[in-house]
């Protein structure tokens, strides 16, 4: 049969068809697992399919500063997840630009040195077709453990997705495989915007059972990190960390590059993990060295 034989038509139109079917019927189509040798994938939804990510956006572990604590925990949490040990899903929350997302890629950059731990990353608007990414995940012949990751999550007024997140998580009756864990980053504790939660609190029969509904998604997550607003002298540590992995200082003295970057963090408003990193983007820029992180992993 060759590559134009129209006797194939007939085939592919029956596979259609089947698969079709199974859609409306409700049944889970026979999903492939992710492929072996690439260890970060992002799930994409409306394909049921999993996107290889060969080289992933990520800030080396060692370069993170002000989160030794929740680093610790974060990482002690994985450990024991890719060694086959029970571990908690983990909320990360808190101030943007904290590190809360480049801490989970960091740490599993770092494990997955040594185990077969692997990172999907699931968009919050595509957490209905979770179901399909855990069935797809699911294998007992597997011996790659999985984190499923979802960057800013968070829910709005109306939104009714968060009841199927919390029954995977916890409390259903198939739950989460074994070898899945779930991690999730957002600016709000408890998941829902507070004006969310006071108007269920105001307009419900029964004020704190509708408050319980919305806030208890947040109790499926076993491990809490909270991130905070940093000081001046941990922001400056941030600074000159990534000023001396990149060289920035070879031309110029750290009393300048420090003062340049505290008026940078005045002309933004905050300082953060987030804005010493756009500094320094800059402040490379200006001096024509080029950030290459990946060589620093």
């Amino acid at each position: 049969m060759t590559p134009n034989d129209n006797s194939i038509i007939p085939y592919l139109d029956r596979i259609a068809l089947a698969l079709e079917k199974m859609l409306e019927n409700g049944e889970k189509p026979a999903l492939t697992p992710p492929q072996v040798g690439v260890n970060a994938f992002v799930w994409n939804a409306p394909s049921l399919r999993f996107t290889p990510v060969k080289q992933v956006n990520r800030i080396p572990l060692t370069l993170l500063k002000g989160i030794d604590q929740q680093q610790d925990k974060l990482v002690a949490n994985t450990k024991r997840f890719a060694r086959g040990i029970k571990a908690n899903n983990a909320l990360l929350w808190g101030a943007r630009g904290t590190g809360k997302s480049s801490l989970v890629k960091a740490v599993h950059a770092d494990i997955a040195s040594r185990h077969p731990l692997v990172l999907v990353e699931i968009h919050r608007e595509d957490l209905a077709s979770l179901p399909h990414l855990l069935n797809a995940l699911k294998n007992e012949h597997d011996a790659r453990r999985f984190i499923v990751f979802c960057d800013d999550l968070a829910f709005e007024s109306g939104e009714a997705s968060y009841k199927s997140l919390k029954s995977i998580l916890e409390g259903g009756i198939e739950g989460r495989p074994d070898n899945v864990i779930f991690y999730a980053t957002s600016n709000r504790r408890h998941l829902m915007a507070r004006e969310m939660i006071d108007n269920e609190q105001g307009t419900a029969i029964n004020p704190a059972e509708a408050v319980e509904e919305k806030v208890s998604l947040s109790d499926r997550f076993g491990l809490w990190l909270g991130f905070h607003s940093i000081d001046q002298d941990t922001y400056l540590a941030m600074v000159n960390g990534y000023a001396d992995a990149f060289g920035l200082l070879k031309d110029g003295s750290r009393k300048q590059l420090e003062k340049d970057s505290l008026t940078w963090a005045m002309g933004r408003g905050s300082r953060s993990g987030r804005v010493a990193w756009q500094f320094i983007t800059d402040a490379a820029g200006k001096s024509e060295i080029t950030i290459d992180i990946n060589n620093l992993e």
